[in-house]
């Protein structure tokens, strides 16, 4: 694989549940008109995350609950059981199942990693989300609408990387996923105007790359 070659996140597995059962509903704390529920896992979490974020603003969806599980894919409790999963709720049927239509074109085509080195063994994560919707908004602490720079490496290369994307470029650092993570990566959630982001963003990666090319290095000058 060559460096910046693009990874991409599988889902492992999708269920809808039409009309959700009432003891299901009340634990889930779900809202009176919240009937249909929508299941999914996948084997590269943040990647999923920005695609359920993508879901509301396609459809009448609310992440109701969404959650990386311990120590990666790669010792996930089944084969169908990924990084995480997330759930949609929503009025009916139909809405669920456009919601998750929409973050599974996401995941697909839109929610990029890449690699930072030539082994694939260093990956990240510079996503620029020109507008949030309800869940990430929510997350971030910000409007719903407004842009966010989603950073994610491993612990060293995103904590240094995010202090050189706010260096570049006009932004605010609204979360910080401090390490160890679930899945043992770090990074952190980023505003300012669209273009400012996508600063941040480049930033981001090229920091992160110059990190892989030279590992060892903290002389002065």
């Amino acid at each position: 694989m060559a460096i910046l070659d693009p990874i991409k996140a599988r889902p492992l597995a999708v269920r809808l549940i039409s009309s959700v059962d009432a003891g299901l509903h009340t634990e889930l704390k779900l809202k009176p008109e919240q009937r249909s529920l929508g299941l999914i896992t996948a084997d590269i979490d943040d990647a999923l995350y920005v695609s359920i974020d993508e879901a509301t603003k396609k459809a009448d969806v609310e992440v109701i609950y969404a959650k990386s599980f311990y120590a990666g894919a790669a010792h996930a409790s089944g084969p169908l059981s990924g990084e995480i999963i997330a759930m949609l709720a929503g009025p009916n049927p139909g809405e669920v199942q456009a919601g998750i239509q929409a973050a599974l074109d996401y995941l697909e085509n839109e929610a990029i990693w890449y690699s930072a080195n030539e082994a694939n063994t260093l990956t990240f994560f510079p996503h620029l989300i020109a507008r949030t919707g309800s869940y990430l908004s929510g997350v971030a602490g910000i409007n719903p609408g407004e842009p966010l720079a989603y950073l994610i490496a491993p612990p060293l290369e995103a904590t240094y990387a995010i202090d050189q994307a706010m260096k570049a470029a006009n932004v605010r650092l609204c979360l910080y996923f401090a390490p160890p993570s679930e899945t043992n990566f770090s990074g952190g959630l980023l505003t300012g105007t669209q273009a400012a982001c996508k600063a941040a963003c480049d930033a981001f990666q090229d920091t992160v790359l110059d990190i892989a090319r030279n590992p060892v290095y903290f002389m002065l000058g």
